[in-house]
């Protein structure tokens, strides 16, 4: 058995516990969705009648997460299941958790769920579904829709209109009209929610395939303007017809991030972002439409942007980078060799190449500028691309110099030459520092 095959199998013994106590045990939600629509799932929630402490009586290993609110992590074989007693739940006061919880029958928790895909459950003993919310119907349908009044179940959490849009666009779906209808409604409401779990939904949206209909969908249901507003700002700001045939900054950022392949989270943000200051930095004179320094103002808004959604600071550091530096492959045929060298050698030049190249894909579809940057990346060894310095520090300390903004420069000098060819050996690294330091105070 795969690994999935292995999860399931331990899911369903808990199950099969579970209901050899006399408890009844169901599989709850997602994978039940999952399952209906031929779709490998990565986790198995499990609901019950029984209560936390009886769950937590009957397995040996387990973690109360949320026993106040039924829920209780059991670790079985290596995996983690959410095992939750069938509940329904009283006012959000907060608009995130419930205010109480009252413990009912299956027909009752699915009742309480988001949406009606979402609110099915699955016996994997007996292979009964159970479905008393019509979510069958709406997979048929293609739909996603609020389980009962869509206008409650948002209130409940702000977050589920995001999760709408993720649904929806991960599966190609709709979303129903009425529930289109209260997002736009309550769209502003959505800032009332932690800017981490608006992330880590946007992520969701970002990193899967159909992050280009996830985005429009933000945009059209009024959600992108709150939690992206540089974003939405692109719209109607103009780009030279000749170099962006695609049309405005706006479609040309939504292009961009639908080219990208199975990308990683910075990746997708150093894409969308990459032009984020355009709209404030563009200046048209004699019909010439320019950007004067988008790239340095965007890398300052790409890291106010991070902040609010709270990436982590290593992140929000190549995030910046990507933005600052997406157009230094336009140059690459005019630089010195020392400072492509440099470029190509950098860590995260691989994540730029690649903002490059969707870059490009999105406006005149002229790869020539990545292709010529692989290739030298392909045609320097990497022993030429980033070679052993063959001056240091310590060897400098050790000529009686003393470290400081000259001697930082005289490496950095002597470095530059040694990528471009002019210095070859130790000896002549020496001879150049003599002479870089002659008439200086270092």
């Amino acid at each position: 058995m795969n690994h999935q095959e292995i999860k399931r199998k331990t899911a369903t013994d808990l199950v099969r516990r579970l209901q050899e106590k006399g408890h009844r045990a169901l599989f709850a939600g997602g994978c039940v969705r999952d399952m209906l629509m031929g779709i490998k799932s990565a986790d198995y929630d499990i609901a019950t009648s029984a209560r936390p402490e009886e769950v937590m009586n009957l397995f040996k290993k387990t973690i109360p997460v949320g026993v106040q609110f039924g829920v209780v992590i059991v670790v079985a074989d290596g995996f983690q299941f959410e095992i939750a007693t069938f509940r329904t739940e009283g006012p959000y006061s907060d608009g995130r958790h419930p205010d109480s919880v009252s413990f009912v029958d299956p027909e009752g928790d699915a009742r309480r769920r988001d949406f009606t895909i979402n609110g099915m459950f699955y016996d994997p003993v007996k292979d009964e579904l159970l479905d008393f919310v019509g979510g069958q119907r709406d997979i048929k349908l293609r739909l996603v829709r609020a389980v009962g009044d869509p206008y409650q179940r948002f209130c409940e959490d702000y977050l589920r209109m995001i999760r709408a849009v993720r649904f929806a666009s991960r599966f190609g779906y709709e979303i129903e009209e009425s529930a289109r209808e209260v997002v736009k409604e309550l769209a502003r409401k959505v800032l009332g929610v932690s800017w981490e779990r608006i992330r880590e939904e946007l992520q969701k949206i970002l990193l899967d395939d159909n992050r280009k209909r996830g985005l429009q969908l933000l945009d059209e249901l009024c959600i992108l303007g709150h939690i992206l507003p540089e974003i939405t700002a692109m719209k109607g700001v103009e780009q030279p017809e000749n170099l962006h045939p695609e049309g405005d900054v706006f479609v040309h950022t939504i292009l961009t991030v639908s080219y990208l392949k199975k990308p990683s989270w910075v990746l997708v943000m150093g894409a969308l972002l990459h032009d984020v200051a355009k709209p404030v930095t563009v200046e048209e004179n004699d019909g010439r439409i320019r950007y004067p320094l988008h790239e340095s103002v965007g890398a300052e808004m790409a890291g106010e942007i991070c902040d609010r959604l709270k990436t982590s600071k290593e992140e929000k550091e190549t995030i910046k980078w990507l933005v600052k530096k997406h157009l230094a492959l336009k140059d690459a045929r005019k630089m010195r060799i020392s400072k492509l060298k440099r470029l190509l050698s950098h860590e995260d030049y691989p994540l730029l190449a690649e903002v490059c190249r969707v870059d490009a894909l999105a406006s005149s579809g002229n790869l020539s500028d990545y292709n010529f940057c692989q290739h030298m990346r392909e045609k320097f060894r990497e022993e030429e691309l980033k070679p052993l310095r063959l001056l240091t520090g310590d060897d400098l300390i050790a000529m009686g110099l003393t470290p400081g903004p000259v001697f930082a420069k005289i490496l950095t000098q002597i470095y530059d030459e040694q990528l471009e060819g002019k210095i070859c050996t130790k000896g002549e690294a020496v001879d150049r520092a003599r002479e870089l330091t002659e008439g200086a105070k270092v």
